[in-house]
């Protein structure tokens, strides 16, 4: 029997066959990426759910310190970052993972409790990543449709049960559509949890809801993770640091394959200041109460309606279909206003609206008018 053919030195490595099933791609485009297509760049980017408002001072001046030191690793344990956010939630810091932002952590978390034929479950139209990350590991995602533009917690623990599901991914506030769970429909689904199934809970909005509102989940729930992150609220977005609470037993698996040395020195010293800094968060999240307010504002007085929201973003019914949205915002896109939108209808029939400072809102309220009409001729 003749050996088969031996690759050439210059053909490519092979792939496994998973990884190379999978699509080359990033579950988000950038907006540097369309700024190189376009030729030119936004003025106003309100797509991507940053802070324009900026992180607080304390945290740039300590960035600024911890740049000379930026030829030293930072601590791979990150003792005195866990510790500080540990204390801000009154937990110990045997309670805090530290990643890179929570996308990192979503990975961490597939790689730790899926394998190839698990199940996973989500809503259909929710984060993206946690999908991209499900897919990475050869597990199985199964979705549950969103109800009344609200993700359905107890579709979603049904599901988990039906499927035999490992992980649960909820989110609260909810990314695309700004809704929020009450502190009952968070508690019975950590109630419904089936055995052998984890809920990623992903809080990355937290800050921007009404402290009340807030679900108390037992910090010592050995299968339930809340996810946050510095991205947000915080301003740091470009640092990538995020954060999980949990139980001491859960965050010590982390340890058996986080990057270790994946949040530096500088980044450290960032979040660290962060999570000092004095009046800051609370200036922020007002700021971004007027701006989601002054969002719906503008919507209105171009005949659209703006959902409810929880968090820093804002969705805004465009009144039809996803083609008219998408529409919308491809000529939003065309007058220099970086902007977004959910998938899958019936939330494609809105458009998602980052609560930006003043000039980049003054620039969208110029643009929607504009784009509105030249959409409607289109469709």
């Amino acid at each position: 029997m003749q050996d088969a053919p031996r690759p050439a030195a210059h053909d490519p490595a092979p792939l496994t066959p998973r990884v190379a099933a999978l699509p080359a791609t990033v579950p988000f485009v950038g907006p540097e990426a369309q700024e190189r297509a376009r030729g030119r760049p936004f003025r106003a980017r309100l797509g991507a759910n940053e802070s324009g408002f900026g992180p607080a001072p304390e945290a740039v001046e300590a960035m600024a310190r911890a740049a000379a030191e930026a030829w030293a690793y930072g601590d791979p344990e990150m003792l005195d970052l866990r510790a500080a956010i540990g204390a801000r939630h009154g937990l110990g810091p045997e309670h805090v993972v530290v990643g890179e932002g929570i996308d990192g952590l979503l990975g961490v978390s597939a790689r730790l409790f899926l394998e190839p034929g698990r199940a996973a479950v989500t809503s259909l139209g929710a984060y993206p990543t946690f999908n991209y990350h499900v897919a990475g590991v050869g597990a199985r995602l199964a979705t549950v449709p969103y109800r009344d533009d609200r993700e359905d917690a107890a579709a979603l623990a049904a599901a988990a049960r039906a499927e035999g599901a490992s992980l649960l991914y909820f989110a609260n506030p909810d990314n695309p559509m700004g809704s929020v769970a009450t502190p009952a429909e968070v508690s019975a689904l950590v109630d419904a949890l089936p055995p052998g199934c984890l809920l990623l809970l992903d809080e990355a909005y937290a800050e921007f809801m009404d402290p009340a509102a807030l679900p108390a989940v037992d910090p010592a729930h050995p299968r339930v993770i809340r996810l946050r992150t510095f991205s947000k609220a915080m301003g740091l977005a470009g640092l990538r640091v995020g954060y999980a609470l949990t139980a001491p037993e859960t965050a010590r698996a982390f340890d058996r394959l986080r990057n270790h040395f994946g949040v530096g020195r500088v980044a450290q010293a960032g979040a660290l200041a962060a999570t000092a800094a004095t009046g800051w968060l609370e200036d922020v999240v007002a700021r971004t109460a007027r701006a989601r307010a002054r969002i719906a504002e503008v919507a209105a007085a171009s005949g659209l309606s703006a959902l409810p929201s929880a968090t820093n973003f804002v969705a805004v019914d465009c009144g039809a279909d996803g083609d008219l949205a998408r529409a919308v915002l491809q000529e939003l896109l065309a007058r220099d206003v970086f902007a977004r939108m959910p998938g899958p209808a019936p939330l494609d029939r809105c458009i998602r609206v980052t609560a930006g400072p003043d000039a980049a809102l003054d620039v969208f309220e110029a643009a929607l008018p504009e784009a509105l009409a030249a959409a409607r001729r289109r469709v």
